[in-house]
């Protein structure tokens, strides 16, 4: 596959690391922010191709992972009213709330569609004007614009029966919040490749700054991940702490402008609770005021919905990077892809979900 392959070269990979290993001197902790990166990570075994010296843990960057209990207990209330429309991605369906998932909604009768964008939901809304359609609005920055110019479109459609349901977090204030934490260990980032398209990375200059820590926006491939991995090392090394960009090829420093208008027109920076770690200020999006008529919060009955996380499960403490998913106690029996405790065992991005489906699980039974 052109364009694809050169980034999957094994020869190419193997000098990366050797070049790793050549750079490192002493032991340096890096976080991969992104659950793609994740993903490629321990499905092609980046991690256990590394000199001991190199450790990587994960981070907040799956979206539906970091989205908290509550919010989906209140999005299930939404899609088992009557009438309702409930559109979602397919990667939320599976996400167990306190009582089922979207699937046991949709098959005791709930209206629950898999959309591929927001804006298939105004063609929904256009053709059944008598009932109430609404979208579970979840994600960093990369779903945003998309999202804002459904309501926009909605507004200009005159559409009245269109609303969202709002989930959005930022990733700097995660990252501030990690690096923050008396318990952090991270001395690196590698940043995420698909937000900073949209974003660029002059926000992340401040934090690399603030906090003398290096950060390497880094696509998803093989060999774009064991490059961030090396610049961010020869950053650790040399003692200098600042932003570079890995993923020249779909990232600039000023990302996508006009998607940032977009939502900057429709969204406004709030509080936001994630799942396992508590509300991190000015972490999220909502609708701005002028934008109310469509905030589903707003229009149905769901305030009074609250929920209590799991104590067993400890993806909050996965997600900040302190533990990985096979020092969970239920990781691999109690909680599997069939028998989920969390979102992180069911997410396409989901660090558990790839601890399990490359096999982590049975190394860990092994020993």
């Amino acid at each position: 596959m052109k364009y694809l392959d050169e980034y999957r070269d094994q020869r190419l990979a193997a000098t990366l690391v050797d070049e790793i290993r050549r750079t490192v001197t002493r032991p340096w902790t890096l976080m991969e922010v992104c659950g793609g990166q994740t993903h490629s990570i321990v499905k092609y075994g980046l991690d256990e191709l590394l000199p001991a010296q190199v450790e990587l843990v994960h981070g907040p960057g799956c979206p539906v992972c970091v989205t908290p209990l509550e919010m989906i207990d209140r999005a299930h209330a939404i899609a088992r009213q009557p009438g309702v429309i409930f559109c979602s991605f397919g990667d939320m369906l599976r996400v167990p709330g306190s009582n089922g998932d979207l699937y046991q909604i949709k098959a005791e009768g709930g209206d629950v569609r898999i959309v591929y964008s927001p804006l298939d939901c105004l063609k929904l809304a256009r053709a059944h004007p008598e009932r109430p359609v609404m979208f579970f609005a979840i994600g960093f920055e990369t779903t945003a614009p998309a999202n804002a110019m459904s309501v926009w479109q909605a507004r200009a459609q005159g559409l009245s029966n269109f609303s969202l349901l709002v989930s959005h977090v930022l990733v700097p204030p995660a990252i501030a919040a990690i690096l923050g934490s008396p318990q952090n260990r991270v001395q690196a980032f590698l940043g995420p490749g698909h937000v900073c398209a949209v974003m660029g990375w002059s926000e992340y200059e401040p934090l690399a700054e603030r906090y003398r820590v290096p950060m390497v926006i880094t696509g998803f491939e093989p060999i774009d991940l064991l490059e961030g991995i090396l610049m961010a090392v020869r950053q650790c090394e040399q003692g200098r702490a600042t932003v570079e960009n890995q993923y020249a090829r779909a990232v600039t420093r000023d990302g996508n402008v006009e998607a940032r208008k977009m939502i900057g027109r429709v969204f406004e920076v709030c509080d936001r609770a994630w799942r396992g770690i508590g509300v991190i200020p000015q972490s999220g999006y909502r609708l701005r005021p002028e934008f109310h008529a469509y905030d589903a919060e707003r229009i149905f009955d769901i305030q009074s919905v609250h929920a209590t996380e799991p104590e067993i499960c400890i993806s909050g403490q996965v997600l900040q990077g302190h533990k990985k998913p096979h020092d969970c106690p239920a990781f691999g029996t109690q909680c599997t892809p069939q028998t989920p405790l969390g979102a992180t065992m069911v997410s396409a991005e989901g660090a558990c979900a790839a601890y399990y489906n490359y096999g982590r699980h049975l190394v860990q039974v092994s020993r």
